[in-house]
């Protein structure tokens, strides 16, 4: 009967809204970045003509061998290039603050695609987990928070038959479990494929990792691998961190602190390392272990701002002044309570 009643709770309260809302608008960022920083190179990286980088039919060979797609290899014409290129920067755009719903969200999913298989030298891992999010976030209400809503879409789903219309809930809170789980098996199978490694084993894989000179920050890295103690601490911290972090998820009390060393790590990883779409998209998966933080964070934010706004006249109260705090508990719930 308890079985029975947690099934029934998932189904019908909405969990991790905020951090999920959050995780949208992050990953946006990190592809609106991507094009903005390439842009003035476009056409040398990413182009059809023959000076590019990867000469258009060596891509279209590489497509083929590996069975992909990329709207890129349609067609040799710049000004097709330059349409894909300019759509996936407005949707990336689009994305982060939060318009066009899910339709612009799978859009800017299959156009970053595109342009990952264009130049996939210079993904750094990042991009595998953003197209693996994007699909589940599809079945999330993503776009509750932090987004300008034109009404269209609940308009749109108030004409859906009733039935359709019940299971708005099971499906986002599947895709919040869906993503909760897919990061839980990030850091597990990443830390037991370091724990097979020698250097991993012996306490010095930080040394040789921040002495690499693309993953070096000049005149702090050596601050690091020049100290026995750091190092030593660093490795085997790194390799428990990543080995229990389900373990630390599943515990309501030690989520959001779990969720919270994470985003420390990946930022570390962002600056000492340079790795910084890695980093983001890290940060923007982990946002939905921290939904209730996130929340009670905001609230907060609204009574100070509220305490410290000038008084209307008569007592009137803006809309957001009225509104109760949402019960967004998103760190309780990453994943059916039957799990926990």
């Amino acid at each position: 009967m308890r079985i029975k009643e947690a099934i029934d709770a998932a189904a019908g309260r909405p969990v991790a809204a905020l951090g999920v809302s959050g995780t949208r608008a992050l990953l946006g960022f990190v592809g609106l970045m991507y094009y903005v920083s390439h842009y003035s190179d476009r056409g040398y990286l990413f182009g059809p003509g023959a000076d590019s980088v990867l000469p258009h039919h060596l891509f279209v060979e590489e497509i083929k061998e590996k069975g992909s797609f990329s709207l890129y290899a349609w067609s040799t014409s710049h000004a097709w290039f330059e349409v894909v290129f300019h759509l996936g920067l407005f949707a990336a755009l689009a994305v982060t603050f939060g318009v066009g719903g899910r339709v612009v969200l799978a859009a800017h999913g299959v156009l970053l695609w595109s342009l990952y298989e264009r130049q996939s030298a210079f993904l750094d891992g990042g991009d595998n987990l953003a197209q693996l999010v994007i699909p589940m976030l599809l079945l999330t209400d993503c776009y509750r928070h932090l987004s300008f809503s034109s009404g269209l879409a609940h308009r749109v789903t108030g004409r859906l038959p009733e039935g359709l219309r019940c299971l708005r809930v099971p499906l986002h809170n599947l895709g919040v479990a869906a993503i909760a789980v897919q990061m839980c098996l990030v850091y597990v199978v990443s830390g037991l494929y370091k724990v097979q490694g020698e250097v991993w084993q012996d306490g010095t894989a930080l040394f040789y990792i921040m002495r690499v000179p693309e993953f070096e920050l000049p005149g702090w890295s050596s601050l690091v691998y020049n100290s026995d103690v750091l190092v030593f601490l660093g490795t085997y911290s790194t390799t428990l961190f990543l080995v229990y972090f389900p373990m630390g998820i599943l515990v309501a009390r030690l989520r959001p602190w779990t969720a919270a060393a994470s985003i420390a790590f990946h930022v570390s990883i962002g600056v000492f390392m340079g790795l910084t779409a890695f980093a983001l998209t890290m940060i923007a998966c982990d946002l939905i272990f921290l939904s209730s933080a996130l929340a009670r964070a905001r609230q907060t934010a609204r009574t100070i701002t509220t305490r410290w706004a000038p008084k209307r006249p008569g007592g009137v109260r803006t809309a957001t002044e009225r509104s109760t705090p949402e019960n967004d508990r998103a760190a309780d719930a990453p994943v059916p309570q039957t799990a926990s």
